[in-house]
């Protein structure tokens, strides 16, 4: 089980989110004011899938309608696909170590480009 609470840094600012739900291989942490929320999640069948997921709600300025907030939200997620044998957690880790740090390179330009519709 995860330490309670977690903590996410977004634009500089660390955010605790305190654990607010468990299940069965499952864990939500929560901001106070909702806006923020990281689930961590693992299924099991044929194949392992383990998934962390951050999501970010906002209330801002509708563009047709100046004047009127309208709520958005988002969500960034990370899903590892395992079989059920042949990879040791180690490897596991190198994979996502690999995927995760060409994300960040160069202060995170491939990031910039993916957002941006690259392929």
């Amino acid at each position: 089980m995860l330490a309670d609470p977690q903590s996410v840094t977004i634009a500089t600012v660390a955010t605790p989110l305190p654990r607010t739900a468990s299940g069965v291989n499952a864990g939500v942490f929560t901001k106070d004011d909702g806006n923020v929320k990281l689930s961590v999640s693992s299924s099991y069948g044929k194949r392992t899938r383990r998934q962390v997921r951050l999501d970010l709600r906002k209330t801002a300025p509708d563009p047709l309608f100046p004047a009127q907030n309208t709520p958005s939200s988002m969500s960034a997620y990370l899903v590892v696909d395992i079989p059920v044998t042949g990879f040791s957690t180690a490897e596991q880790k190198q994979l996502v170590d690999a995927l995760t740090g060409w994300l960040t390179a160069s202060t995170g330009a491939n990031t910039t480009k993916v957002l941006g519709g690259e392929a």
